[in-house]
């Protein structure tokens, strides 16, 4: 169950012929991300388990699913743009039906990301599970999601 944007990126990657372009690709992703605000730069928005510093603020508006996101390494801030091309704009009910691994596999990720970025990785994706779960109203308490607020 992938989204178009997230096809998008699969058919990029095919299309592309080494990793060095893909990480290439990966970087110019992250440096296109909206600007993130300061204000959401606090401890319940920080994703413990990365390397770099990571912060991820959920969104739920109408019953969709979004986030948005940041880190101080650009290849990070490019997985996270992955990610949101992933997850952004999936009924809030789906997100658990988002097999991040199988997906993220498609792009060959694991083989090619260091064990630190990849266990990077799975930490935003279960900080996503977390925000989803949150906004079902069960117990999250490392990560306060609230729909359609911008103040964490």
């Amino acid at each position: 169950m992938a989204s178009e944007a997230f096809e998008d990126i699969v058919a990029d990657f095919e299309f592309l012929e080494d990793w060095e372009e893909r990480y290439r690709y990966v970087i110019e992703q992250g440096k296109a991300l909206p600007a993130f605000e300061d204000a959401l730069r606090v401890p319940t928005t920080k994703v413990e388990g990365c390397a770099s510093q990571v912060w991820l603020f959920p969104n739920i508006e109408a019953g969709i699913f979004s986030f948005t996101g940041d880190s101080d390494a650009m290849i990070v801030r490019g997985l996270i743009a992955v990610l949101q091309a992933l997850y952004n704009g999936v009924p809030v009910d789906q997100i658990a039906h988002v097999d991040a691994v199988s997906e993220l596999a498609r792009l060959g990720l694991n083989d090619h990301l260091s064990a630190q970025r990849s266990n990077g990785v799975r930490a935003m994706v279960e900080r996503i599970a977390a925000g989803h779960s949150a906004a079902n109203g069960v117990d999250q308490p490392d990560w306060a999601c609230r729909a359609t607020s911008r103040s964490p």
